[in-house]
Parts: structure tokens; sequence; C-alpha cells
């Protein structure tokens, strides 16, 4: 398994609110075109405001982490393929236009190591 991960901030001056509303009733159907087939999983995680008293540094500079996991390189490398076709990125950018401040974008393959913690019974 392969999973890309993109920090993607929201353009100025629109509200959480209109973000998340657009992306997961708009570009997200994009994203879904593009991935199906090569992709077996696209996810997006927004943060929300933490607790100032239980939150650890400052609030991040993004608004979603996106992520889309691969089932191998080469599905990756298909994909990435076919998202850079022209068509592609002609549909692709105009529609991250009206949505993400582009210039903040970071995206990353991740190699993923997890721990297996035992159950706790007693928790209230």
């Amino acid at each position: 398994m392969i999973k890309v991960i993109t920090l993607l901030s929201r353009k100025t001056g629109m509200s959480k609110t209109a973000f998340k509303k657009y992306y997961e009733n708009h570009h997200r159907h994009i994203g879904e075109k593009y991935l199906a087939g090569y992709a077996t999983h696209y996810q997006r995680r927004y943060v929300r405001p933490s607790d100032p008293e239980n939150q650890y540094g400052s609030e991040p500079d993004f608004d979603v982490l996106m992520e889309i996991w691969f089932p191998n390189a080469t599905a990756m490398q298909t994909a990435m393929a076919a998202l850079a076709q022209p068509e592609a990125q002609v549909e692709i950018i105009a529609d991250e236009e009206l949505l993400f401040d582009r210039s903040k974008t970071v995206s990353f393959v991740v190699d993923e190591v997890a721990s297996t913690l035992p159950t706790t019974q007693n928790i209230a």
C-alpha cells in the first residue's frame, strides 16, 4: 500500500464551512473521476479548531489533510500520469483556483509504522 498525503489550504476569504461544502459537493468528484481504477481510498480529514488548553503548538497552516491510497507503485504512477494529461490539468487547476490557496499545497508519499496497543477495559 502506498499513501500520498496532501495538505490543502482554502482560498483567502472562504469560510471553513463553504470550503468543506464545495470540496465535498464538487471538487471530490473530480478527484474520484481521475483516481477511479487506480486508487483504493480517497479521504479528506478536515482540521477543526482545537481546545487551546489541550492543543499542542499552534493551529496548522492547512484546512484539510487529503489521503490517496494506492495498492502499488504501478497504480500510483499510472494515476499520476493520467492526472498530468492536459485535459485533466485544465479541469483540476480551474477548480482548484476556486477552492485552494495553491501556493500552500504540500504533497508527499508516506511510510507508515503503526503500533498495536492493548484495549482498555475500564474506559468511562
